[in-house]
């Protein structure tokens, strides 16, 4: 299983590419060129997000961040392009670690339900990855049939 460095500079950086990419969607569609982009755009930079956001809340609990580091990390994905810098300056200081803590022995016992729920994660990878994508499509699927944020309230 990949380290908490590694899933959160990748979800960090197609953070950021599904930002470009939705944007493009946006000025094609706005100037009267085409449409044709805007659903896959959309679709694609929505699950990147939650995918995204879940990967954060684990890098937040392995690395117990403060409560304002780990909102930043999750709320900063809202803002275009704010993923990657974030990211970058983490790494400048080192973070996240390269490894999981509950696995490299730094933290051999688990301190509450978020230990005990990563613990559990490394050790059943494969189940709970299924699970998390499942969630994540079921969360994606709701939203889906909500429709465009700027219409829930409409």
């Amino acid at each position: 299983m990949p380290g908490p460095w590694a899933l959160f500079r990748f979800f960090a950086t197609a953070e950021m590419i599904t930002w470009a990419l939705l944007i493009l969607a946006m000025i094609l569609k706005y100037t009267g060129t085409t449409e044709v982009l805007m659903s896959a755009a959309g679709g694609l930079h929505g699950f990147v997000f939650l995918c995204y956001a879940v990967v954060s809340v684990g890098v937040w609990v392995n690395q117990r961040w403060s409560a304002g580091r780990g909102a930043a990390a999750v709320l900063l994905a809202v803002v275009p392009f704010a993923t990657l810098p974030f990211e970058r300056s983490l790494a400048r200081r080192g973070e996240p670690d390269a490894t999981w803590r509950l696995v490299d022995g730094r933290s051999p016992r688990t301190a509450g339900f978020w230990d005990s729920l990563e613990a559990w994660v490394l050790r059943n990878v494969i189940l709970a990855a299924i699970l998390v994508v499942a969630a994540v499509a079921v969360v994606f699927s709701l939203l889906l049939l909500a429709g465009p944020p700027g219409e829930w309230f409409s």
